[in-house]
């Protein structure tokens, strides 16, 4: 394991989204300064703890790390290419809303090293984004992707499906506009409802905000279909890229098990070493993060060494989302035995896992269903 990851978490929002379930607060401009200064000396703690690795991709995910002035982007991007050694093909890669993005802007984000940029565009039709609780209307997510294609090399639209109320019709307007916009890369994610939301307290009122399971899938065969047709490779359930070379790389360690730096409050990291893979949590609220930054040099609240079961399980239930599936071998290596023939034959007769040579793969349709296969196939 000589590859790392970077994942910086930006923790603050202008607003936050009602679906949202991620550690996010209010932004908080005068804590910028003192909480880059924290995650720059949680950066530092983690290259000791990893080692001279090969740096292949910097994530600012968030939040809203967009509103993270641009000055601030390029001394953390500075100094992880001091800690560790940065490959020729490094991804640095950055969130944004469509509100935060401007000319200026766009150049001193290219600046400061940012070459992909992920726009939460989440839908084309000004009715939906109200209803998601979004910033921004149609024309600015138009604006913003026409104007990021012009200095960023590689950009991709996400998208949001599954709302309640939300048509067949609608959703492929608002696909058919993202791939009309010339992006090179377009996620597409269903809405998921999540305990302690706004989405999911409305649910508990009886409110429901997202359309049944039925309708899911015809979402998610629509969103395949047509992007598919479009030219879009699809590597991943719900991420599609024109080439390989515009599939995200950051997100490939995740899928692919590999190790990953979490800095920032609440950020998750994997670290590998000597066999051994632990898992870590920072700590959450940014004050906090910033005070036990501050008192021991680090921020990680909770270490988790997986043990070989849960190694294994994490292994699958990551690496059968992407379109290049698992390594037979690799799993027997982290788990210590194999996966059961008979239950893999039993899914290739239904139609939704697929083996060739040492990998397994789930199918179309078995994406439909993964966390079932994932769920019977580990049992």
């Amino acid at each position: 394991m000589d590859e790392i990851a970077l994942y910086i978490h930006w923790p603050y929002c202008a607003r936050i989204c009602p679906y949202c379930d991620f550690n996010v607060y209010k932004n908080k401009p005068d804590t910028t300064r003192n909480l880059v200064a924290a995650i720059l000396a949680d950066m530092q703690y983690w290259r000791q703890l990893s080692g001279p690795r090969r740096l292949v991709s910097i994530h600012f995910g968030g939040g809203t790390p967009s509103l993270l002035p641009a000055k601030n982007l390029r001394q953390i991007i500075s100094q992880a290419r001091q800690l560790w050694n940065a490959a020729e093909s490094l991804e640095i890669g950055l969130e944004a809303n469509p509100k935060d993005i401007n000319k200026q802007v766009l150049r001193d984000w290219k600046l400061a090293g940012i070459e992909r940029l992920s726009i939460g565009v989440q839908s084309f039709d000004d009715y939906a984004l109200k209803f998601l609780g979004r910033d921004h209307d149609a024309a600015a997510a138009r604006k913003a992707l026409e104007a990021a294609q012009t200095e960023i090399p590689r950009v991709s639209a996400d998208l949001i499906y599954g709302w309640a109320g939300q048509t067949l019709d609608m959703l492929h307007k608002d696909l058919r506009i993202a791939v009309q916009s010339g992006v090179s890369h377009i996620s597409a994610y269903q809405l998921t409802i999540e305990p302690g939301t706004a989405f999911g307290r409305a649910g508990i009122r009886g409110i429901n905000k997202a359309v049944n399971s039925d309708h899911s899938a015809d979402f998610f065969e629509l969103a395949t279909d047509t992007l598919s047709a479009a030219g879009f490779e699809k590597y991943e359930v719900s991420n599609f890229a024109k080439n390989n070379a515009n599939r995200s790389r950051h997100n490939l360690v995740y899928w692919q098990g590999g190790d990953y730096a979490g800095v920032g409050p609440g950020a998750h990291g994997r670290l590998t070493a000597r066999g051994v893979r632990t898992a870590t949590i920072a700590t959450l609220k940014p004050k906090d993060y910033i005070s036990a930054v501050d008192e021991t040099g680090y921020a990680i609240k909770e270490r988790e060494t997986l043990d070989a079961k849960a190694w294994a399980e994490e292994y699958v239930l990551m690496g059968l989302r992407i379109s290049s599936g698992i390594s037979l071998s690799r799993y027997k290596q982290i788990s210590g035995h194999g996966l059961a023939p008979e239950r893999i034959a039993e899914f290739e007769r239904a139609g939704l896992l697929v083996t060739s040579k040492d990998k397994l793969s789930a199918t179309v349709q078995g994406s439909l269903v993964l966390d079932t296969v994932c769920r019977e196939l580990l049992s």
